[in-house]
């Protein structure tokens, strides 16, 4: 997988960017300042490995709402970060972040939208199925890869983002069923450049009175990173891949504070941009 050249890549807006664009009137450069419980996690630091579930029992506690954490990460021994946030989406339903999903990828103007701070470029790594046009929901992005360019504190970097089934991190896919009421997008995340993953992300996503709350999960580097390939190259490369890619203090601030805060300036407008393009 390779991340293809194709238009100048910039942060922000340039004139003329949003002259055709539909969406327009939802690029607001301005974001809110971090919610308290974000800048407390900040301040705290790292928390204790245990309170912070690997994949496989990570499900389980989303599911149940049960996690000891809802606003922090861990620092594995073994070179893997654990990082966890929650975000209240007022006005917001599960069905409209799918659609979200869905949307954003085909132009990079409307990744823009999301996070105008940081967000440089975004496309779809494959052309449109032939059918896109009558599906809806998470078939929008399941099984596609959405390459992508944004900053991480002041990183620029190249990411893929390839979508998978809830059901293979551990998700109950008859509760998800019902994307009015829940909802969970879940990714292997990896170098858009490099034949390299280091990680998976999921926002679960419910319906709460007046809106949705997302508990996002990302899981990173040490034993979560492989080679996209398999073979004689992955057996003799993977070990030192997770050497290399393991998180450290700075990564994993730069990622919370990035979520946190994409995530509530996505709430900002989501709810009006679904209902004037939720059909499209």
């Amino acid at each position: 997988m390779s991340h293809a050249p194709c238009q100048e890549r910039y942060l922000g807006m340039r004139p003329g960017d949003l002259d055709s664009k539909p969406y327009a009137r939802f690029w607001n450069p301005r974001m809110a300042p971090l919610a308290q419980h974000f800048r407390e996690a900040l301040a705290r630091g790292p928390v204790a490995t245990p309170l912070m579930p690997a994949v496989a029992d990570s499900a389980r506690a989303l599911e149940n709402g049960s996690c000891p954490i809802e606003n922090g990460y861990a620092l594995l021994p073994g070179g893997s970060m654990h990082l966890a946030l929650r975000t209240d989406l007022p006005g917001t339903s599960p069905e409209m972040v799918d659609w979200w999903f869905g949307w954003h990828s085909a132009e990079p103007e409307r990744y823009k939208l999301w996070h105008p701070q940081a967000h440089v470029h975004a496309a779809w790594c494959a052309k449109n199925p032939p059918n896109a046009p009558s599906l809806r929901g998470r078939e929008r992005y399941l099984g596609r890869t959405s390459c992508v360019d944004e900053y991480l504190g002041s990183t620029l970097g190249s990411y893929a983002i390839r979508f998978i089934p809830p059901a293979e991190l551990g998700f109950d896919e008859q509760k998800l069923a019902d994307p009015r009421r829940a909802t969970c997008v879940c990714a292997r995340v990896g170098f858009a450049n490099l034949p390299f993953d280091f990680g998976y992300l999921a926002h679960h996503v419910s319906r709460v009175e007046g809106g949705a709350v997302m508990h996002s999960r990302f899981w990173v580097g040490g034993s979560y990173a492989a080679p996209r390939r398999g073979g004689l190259l992955g057996s003799a490369v993977l070990w030192g891949v997770q050497r290399v890619l393991k998180p450290r203090r700075t990564d994993a601030e730069d990622l919370l504070v990035h979520c946190a805060q994409e995530m509530p300036h996505l709430a900002s407008f989501l709810p009006e941009i679904y209902a004037e393009f939720g059909t499209s």
